[in-house]
């Protein structure tokens, strides 16, 4: 039988990256005691008045056809937080999608024509190939350097705009890496945008867990909120993963487009779920400082375990829930090196290769359990590597163990 030309251009190397998180999971699944640390799942539960509010609201009755678009309080609601931060917006500027996934998808496909090119900084999160693709646009790869920390530099977007550039992706703070665009960086971004005239969509759902630093929503800057799409969730801030509740902010013509869409793919988020997210929003619960507060401890108990390690460095990230360890001292690739983790020490993280060529030679962890039992993960981790560099070349010296700096 034959399949659609989209089936081809939603598989690769963004779909495999996975395979070592289900392999994982399988063994978990069967008793064995495995850290999974490759995923960015938070361990925290919904916090209860959300929990209950959903509750309410089922036993009220929401089980009917939602409002397509959203629903207007929710909307509203969304929209008065963009407007703290000193955004024109109102209710007619967002859509309620079922998670950033689902928004990212979405735009996507109302921004983007095959052949358009959307520049991308890799390493970079594994399924935006696969959203672009999708439309028949083509992503153009934007390399980080992993010895500047993957921070990124705006002169290498400038480098890679053609006359078939149509937008800007990018995630701040970063997924893989934990990196956040600062100020300057913004404005320099922003001006490539006015002066190539393209579209800049910003993946912001790390925005809320910054432990260092400030969140500048690009919208706010002088014209770009007519260019610039937004796209969020509660799923990271509020531990709503299994949720699926997001949102896209944007210009009221891309919202109708997207409300368009969205009526022929998914008929609108169920109503008992955006009524949690009314009181997860409305009434910011005292939970959510305290996760943020939890993940930044932990980032630090893996910079402090692998301190000392002759091998592997940690970069430590200024902001969300993950962190990039740097194995290339072991002499093997990423993802040999975390199928070994895993075959040795029960152990899953992502190689960062699944990320993007530039992340070869580094693997990413997610700060998704328990500090201690993380920083035990972190120093098996670093063993793990000592046996490797040993054995591809057991004459060679050990380099000078990391410094304290290289965390700090």
């Amino acid at each position: 039988m034959h399949y659609s030309r989209l089936t081809e251009r939603i598989a690769g190397e963004g779909a495999a990256a996975w395979d070592i998180h289900y392999r994982a999971l399988a063994r978990q699944a069967a008793g064995e005691d495995i850290t999974v640390l490759s995923v960015g799942d938070p361990d925290f539960a919904t916090p209860v008045p959300i929990v209950e509010s959903a509750v309410a609201s089922l036993r009220g009755g929401a089980t009917h056809y939602p409002d397509v678009q959203g629903k207007l309080a929710l909307r509203q609601t969304i929209a008065d937080g963009y407007r703290r931060q000193g955004l024109d917006v109102g209710a007619d500027n967002v859509i309620v999608m079922a998670g950033a996934q689902c928004g990212l998808y979405a735009a996507a496909q109302c921004l983007l024509d095959p052949g358009d090119e959307v520049l991308v900084p890799e390493p970079s999160y594994v399924t935006y190939e696969a959203v672009l693709r999708a439309t028949g646009a083509e992503l153009v790869q934007v390399p980080l350097k992993g010895e500047a920390d993957f921070r990124l530099d705006p002169a290498a977007l400038k480098a890679a705009i053609t006359p078939r550039t149509r937008a800007i992706l990018l995630n701040s703070p970063h997924n893989p890496t934990g990196q956040l665009i600062d100020a300057d960086t913004w404005k320099a971004i922003a001006e490539l945008c006015r002066r190539h005239d393209l579209w800049l969509i910003a993946d912001e759902v790390y925005a809320e867990l910054i432990f260092e630093g400030e969140h500048l929503c690009p919208a706010t800057l002088p014209d770009m909120a007519e260019r610039s799409v937004i796209v969020s969730s509660l799923s990271k801030s509020h531990a709503m993963t299994g949720w699926r509740l997001g949102w896209v902010l944007g210009p009221k013509a891309l919202i109708e487009h997207l409300t368009h869409l969205a009526l022929c793919m998914l008929y609108g988020c169920p109503d008992f779920i955006q009524d949690a997210a009314c009181e997860a929003l409305q009434t910011p619960p005292t939970e959510l400082n305290e996760m943020r507060e939890v993940y930044r401890a932990r980032r630090d108990a893996v910079c402090e375990a692998l301190t000392e390690s002759a091998v592997v460095t940690a970069i430590r990230p200024p902001a969300g829930m993950f962190l990039m360890v740097d194995i290339r001292a072991t002499g093997l690739s990423s993802q040999t090196f975390a199928d070994r983790l895993l075959e040795e020490e029960n152990i899953s993280v992502l190689s960062g290769e699944a990320f993007g060529p530039s992340a070869a030679g580094f693997v990413r962890l997610s700060l998704t359990v328990e500090a201690e039992r993380l920083a035990a993960a972190s120093r098996r981790l670093a063993a793990c590597a000592e046996r490797a560099r040993d054995e591809s070349d057991p004459h060679a010296l050990s380099p000078s163990p990391a410094s304290e700096a290289d965390c700090l």
